[in-house]
């Protein structure tokens, strides 16, 4: 049988790393200047992260403006030993990038990216499209669908949003999301907020919290002015965290999930 010649498949290293190789075009820049120019990265995940990174052939990579670290991050990336400084211009972004310690691996750069933006570059793009927070997880969907079902959203007995025209948000590991229609939600009970959050797979989210609601988590309700293109149907509607109101879908209540945001949610 003759395999595709994309097809892939995940490889593990002694030091529990998985990984693979992927066909994008994938650039890393630092202000003006580009970083990392590759269109045969690989796909690495750590056992202690929840998403994946890149890491590149070395003659796609800006070595030139790598330097060994001056204060290595040992302890840190499955135990990677050999980190660098990025120098650009006059600005030293400290243990910006790494090698990972595996021999599948060891003709490859990492570089910062997840959680750790003051560290790594600024900007990402897969193909044509900036990408934010960490790559994209192949592995992973995210769908919105246009829905006729009966969403009701209450906050402590009080009904804040009613509509039959959701669209319904399906995002591996993730509850379902309710993006609302904006006059199906009662919007005088909320005020916009400062906050703001990327991801990878949406875009460029805004935020609104309760007027007066001192028993409730802020920036409880989030809208994309501007999403992505995959799920351009969500643009400038509304969605709540599941984990925090009480929602009612077709008469049924449902129970409030325990999500990676619960803790920040109840903190």
């Amino acid at each position: 049988m003759t395999t595709h010649p994309g097809a892939r498949a995940l490889r593990a290293t002694p030091e529990g790393l998985l990984w693979e190789p992927t066909e994008r075009w994938v650039r890393g820049r630092k202000g003006d200047v580009t970083v990392v120019d590759s269109r045969r990265p690989v796909l690495v995940w750590e056992p202690e992260l929840p998403v994946p990174q890149y890491a590149f052939p070395r003659e796609d990579v800006r070595t030139d403006l790598l330097r060994p670290a001056e204060k290595p991050r040992t302890g840190l990336h499955t135990g990677s030993r050999i980190f660098y400084d990025l120098h650009v211009d006059d600005d030293v972004r400290p243990n910006a990038a790494w090698v990972f310690p595996a021999d599948d691996l060891a003709g490859h750069i990492a570089f910062e990216w997840f959680l750790r933006p003051e560290r790594g570059l600024d900007h990402w793009y897969e193909e044509d499209e900036e990408i934010f927070v960490h790559p994209r997880d192949p592995h992973s969907r995210v769908d919105a669908l246009p829905s006729s079902r009966h969403v009701i959203v209450e906050i402590d007995g009080t009904v804040v949003a009613e509509t039959r025209a959701p669209v319904v948000l399906f995002e591996t590991a993730l509850p379902p999301r309710y993006y609302l229609p904006p006059e199906d939600v009662r919007l005088d009970l909320f005020e916009p907020t400062d906050h703001s959050s990327r991801c990878p797979y949406k875009g460029i989210a805004r935020y609104w919290s309760l007027r007066g609601g001192q028993d409730v988590p802020p920036n409880l309700l989030w809208s994309y002015p501007d999403p992505l293109p995959a799920v351009s149907v969500i643009k400038d509607r509304l969605a709540f965290y599941n984990e925090v109101v009480d929602l009612v879908v077709d008469g049924e209540r449902l129970e409030r999930p325990v999500t990676p945001f619960s803790s920040a949610l109840s903190s």
